[in-house]
This record gives C-alpha cells, sequence and structure tokens, in this order.
C-alpha cells in the first residue's frame, strides 16, 4: 500500500505525475489524500458526501469507473479509503484551529486525457516519474495543485491559526465538470473566505498574481447524429448519412456570428464516425463547446449551436441527440482578497514580483465555488503561483518547476492567516 507520509511535496507530486487520473477517476489520488488528512485530524467528506452526486457532469461508464477503482486498487490506493468513497470521486477536509472564521481553500486533482512526451526532452520522462498510464497525463499542474493542498494542511498542523480550515480536493476540473456539483453541497455553506489556486499559466517561478478575474463562461455538449445505413456502392439512395449531417453542422457552427457585446467563442474539438468506406453512415458524434464573457453572452452561442445542429439534422433527413458533457461560470474576484494574497505574498520566500488582477483567458470550474461562497456573503479569490512550465498547459511537454510547491504553499497558509485576523 502507498502512503504519502513521510514523504516531501516533491516527492507527492511526482507520484501524482507518474499515476494520473482523469475526472471522476481520481480513486487512488484521492484515497491518498484522505489517509493523510485522516492522520491529521480532519474531519473527512469523501464520494458522494463530497459532491452532489446527481449534478455531476460528463461521468464515465460504470464499467470505466469499475476499471479506474480497480487500477487504484493495484496502484497502492489505501483499501479504506477506496470503499469510503465507492463509485465516486471528491474530498472535502475540514479541521478547527481556533475560534476565528472558516477559509476555505480548493484545488483540482484530475488529470487530462492524452499521452505524455516519452524523450529525454521531457524531465518527467528523463528523470523517471513520467505517466505510466498510457493515455492520460498531468498536463495541467493539478498534481503540484494536490500536494500544494497537502502542504497547506501540514504547514497548519504545525503551526495552527486563528480560525476553521476547509480543504476541497475537487475532481473532474477538466471540462468543467466537478465544480458545480461540489459548489450544490451544504459544504460552502458555512466559508466566509475562499481560495482558489491555479500554477503555471505562463508566469514564472516567483510570480504571483493576487486574482485572475473573469474567466470566460462555458458549456461543453456531446451531439450525435442517428441516420440509416446502406451500401455506398449497391443502395446508396436508402441510406440517411449521419456523417453529412455532421459535415454540414461542422461547417456552420463555426459560422456563427461573434457578439458585439463581449468575448464570444465556439471550437469542435472531436468527431468520430466508427464506419466503413463502403456504408453510408448511420452514427456520427461530435464533442462541441462554447464560451462567452458572461453566461448571457455563452447562451447566446449555446442557443445558435444547438439551430445548427438541428438544422443540419433536418437537411440530411437524421435523427440527433445532445447532452451537456460539462459547463463553467465567470466570476469577479474580490479585491479584499486580492490585496491580502498580494501583502501576504510579499512575505514568502521566493517570491520576487507580485501582481493584484490579471486576465483569464480559459474557463474554470472553481468560479461555481467562488460565486456560491460570494452568495453567502462570503469573500473569495483565485490565485496565481507562478511556475515556470517550460511548454503550454494541456501539450505532451508540460512540466512546472517545484519549487513553486513551497512557494505556493506560503502564499496560501499566508493569506489563510490574514484572512481569518482581518489583516
Amino acid at each position: 500500500m502507498t502512503t504519502f507520509t513521510d514523504h516531501t511535496l516533491t516527492e507527492i507530486r511526482r507520484d501524482l505525475h507518474r499515476h494520473p487520473e482523469e475526472g471522476w477517476k481520481e480513486f487512488r489520488t484521492t484515497a491518498l489524500v484522505a489517509e493523510e488528512l485522516d492522520e491529521r485530524g480532519f474531519e473527512l467528506w469523501l464520494g458522494a458526501e463530497a459532491v452532489n452526486v446527481e449534478e455531476r457532469l460528463g461521468v464515465p461508464s460504470d464499467d470505466e469507473i469499475a476499471a479506474a477503482r480497480e487500477r487504484a486498487r493495484r496502484e497502492g490506493a489505501p483499501e479504506e479509503y477506496l470503499d469510503w468513497m465507492g463509485d465516486v470521486t471528491g474530498l472535502v477536509a475540514k479541521k478547527r484551529y481556533g475560534d476565528g472564521p472558516t477559509v476555505g481553500v480548493r484545488v483540482d486533482v484530475d488529470a487530462l486525457a492524452r499521452p505524455e512526451a516519452s524523450d529525454d526532452d521531457h524531465r518527467p520522462a528523463r528523470e523517471g516519474f513520467a505517466s505510466t498510464h498510457p493515455s492520460e497525463m498531468h498536463a495541467c499542474g493539478h498534481d503540484g495543485h494536490t500536494a500544494i493542498g497537502i502542504g497547506v494542511a501540514r504547514a497548519f498542523d504545525e503551526e495552527g491559526f486563528d480560525g476553521t480550515l476547509k480543504l476541497f480536493f475537487q475532481p473532474a476540473e477538466e471540462g468543467g465538470r466537478g465544480g458545480k456539483p461540489m459548489s450544490e453541497t451544504e459544504h460552502l455553506d458555512d466559508v466566509d473566505a475562499l481560495v482558489a489556486l491555479h500554477l503555471g499559466l505562463g508566469e514564472e517561478t516567483g510570480t504571483v498574481v493576487g486574482g485572475y478575474d473573469r474567466p470566460l463562461s462555458n458549456a461543453k455538449v456531446d451531439v450525435t447524429f442517428e441516420g440509416e445505413p446502406a451500401h455506398a456502392g449497391g443502395a446508396p439512395n436508402e441510406g440517411r448519412n449521419a456523417l453529412q449531417a455532421l459535415g454540414t453542422a461542422l461547417q456552420n457552427l463555426y459560422a456563427i456570428p461573434r457578439h458585439s457585446e463581449g468575448k464570444t467563442r465556439i471550437n469542435v474539438g472531436q468527431v468520430h464516425a466508427d464506419n466503413a468506406q463502403n456504408v453510408i453512415c448511420e452514427e456520427a458524434r461530435m464533442r462541441v463547446e462554447v464560451r462567452g464573457e458572461d453566461a448571457d453572452l455563452n447562451d447566446y452561442m449555446m442557443d445558435r449551436a444547438e439551430r445548427v445542429v438541428e438544422s443540419a439534422a433536418e437537411m440530411h433527413d437524421v435523427g440527433y441527440e445532445t447532452s451537456l458533457y460539462g459547463m463553467t461560470t465567470t466570476f469577479e474576484n474580490d479585491e479584499s482578497v486580492v490585496q491580502t494574497v498580494m501583502r501576504a505574498a510579499e512575505t514568502v520566500d521566493g517570491v520576487d514580483h507580485v501582481c493584484g488582477r490579471s486576465p483569464f483567458g480559459g474557463s474554470e470550474d472553481a468560479s461555481f465555488l467562488v460565486r456560491r461562497v460570494q452568495e453567502n456573503g462570503g469573500v473569495a479569490s483565485y490565485v496565481g503561483i507562478g511556475a515556470s512550465n517550460p511548454a503550454g498547459h494541456h501539450t505532451a511537454y508540460f512540466d512546472i518547476d517545484e519549487d513553486a510547491l513551497d512557494i505556493g504553499v506560503g502564499v496560501v497558509t499566508e493569506t489563510v492567516r490574514r484572512l481569518a485576523a482581518g489583516t
């Protein structure tokens, strides 16, 4: 059985990097974190206790979940916490250190569905901690986020603070699938202030961003066109071509006019048609995403995308189905938290550049947790920790400077102390 006890944050990050797990499959990661926090006296909520199961998006099949659980068991996940989770990942941990307010820290734990570079130009491959799972990779730094979350727990166990610490180890950030179900629980109700964080994002190690603002609202939709097969040479007139409908939709989705009132985006990331070349295609699938600077602009893109899909299906006399795979919203950071982060960062060893707000070009499902805290009267910010990543996020050569781990722990713990003390 694997354990993180007595491992450094770098060792933990490298262990997680070797064993990446996609969204809703993070059984090993979650079980190992739960074990360490349990030993430190945290109150734990795991699996269905940590997320609203009915609100989950983009959940893998039962067979995929079962295979992921079994793999986690083979790779040393503690049985007690695997059993506690059941078929659902997610972890919330709470510990009271003093009479002050409750401060939350949110980190994401999932990996991406992509292979990792295996040549010596890539440090994890060169130094022996590249992914052992061929189709999964920590290509966005969530392994480092998880290690920082553990480091924060360790730091407060050594020194404490006047308040209650609540840690959110969120599953399925990629695709915007896990933030909403974690936010729609009672666990956010008592959080007075929340800090979420991200490593890298193009910033050098030693740089701290007090708050990344206004990520784009986002929706990801799976579309299936359903036609009628026929022999492409002998009786093409008897078929109804699902692939032709997909092609029509693909072209017209990109033709949706962008909106004058703010940023709007659309992309088709995947298309599939498992079909012989001499058969009229009976089923074709695509994965589409839209984004907008705010929820209304996102809805604008979504509405028009749905019209394009419906029209393409009608034009080619095929049926279609859509299902929501993931979604995010947007937010603005509270200035009081941004300023607190900046003051905290200036006291942390290794920090040499501190800036306030910065625009966030992508989307982020911490947005749902941030918004929930703010709607309840609390305050929040989404913090950037520079990590000198040598390649872009979500690419095969992504890596982080591990010196950023201790910096991240230092910035977050000092921020939590100051938020609790009102300084």
